[in-house]
């Protein structure tokens, strides 16, 4: 069967464990994680999870399943029309031309955010497709590190 990707975002009660249980129930049954990202929701005592994962479409349904007996979890969203984001660091040697740096930053939805002594640090927040095209091209300028987030989405 063909493997899917799916955004999948949780409402959860901010409370210790609820983390591991999520992430157990996926290591359990053998699921995969592709992204995780976590973060309180301002002004409430919930959180709210963001999970990418891959799978048929028979795989997909059972996790969201699962997820909605997990006690700690208020709501399970499956997001067809949504606005999708994802961030990455790149560190870079002062070596190569800080303006050529920049001006690829730019054209990813970031910049450059930090300028050391010896190296200099971009950021881009875009969708998950165009990060990866911008970590390919930012092979030519010899990075130093990557370090990327996980997804974010949000219905529209």
């Amino acid at each position: 069967m063909p493997q899917t990707r799916r955004v999948i975002s949780i409402i959860v009660e901010n409370e210790s464990s609820v983390l591991s249980r999520v992430s157990g129930l996926f290591s359990g049954r053998g699921y995969n994680i592709g992204t995780l990202t976590v973060a309180p929701i301002p002004n409430s005592k919930r959180s709210h999870m963001t999970i990418t994962t891959k799978g048929d479409e028979q795989t997909l349904n059972q996790i969201t399943k699962q997820l909605n007996k997990i006690v700690p979890v208020y709501k399970v969203i499956e997001h067809d029309e949504m606005v999708e984001k994802e961030m990455v660091l790149v560190k870079f040697p002062l070596a190569e031309s800080l303006a050529d740096i920049e001006v690829l930053c730019e054209a990813y939805n970031g910049t450059i955010v930090n300028v050391g002594v010896d190296m200099c640090i971009g950021m881009v927040a875009d969708e998950p497709l165009r990060v990866r095209h911008f970590i390919e091209a930012v092979a030519r300028f010899n990075p130093i590190e990557i370090v990327r987030g996980g997804v974010v989405a949000i219905e529209r």
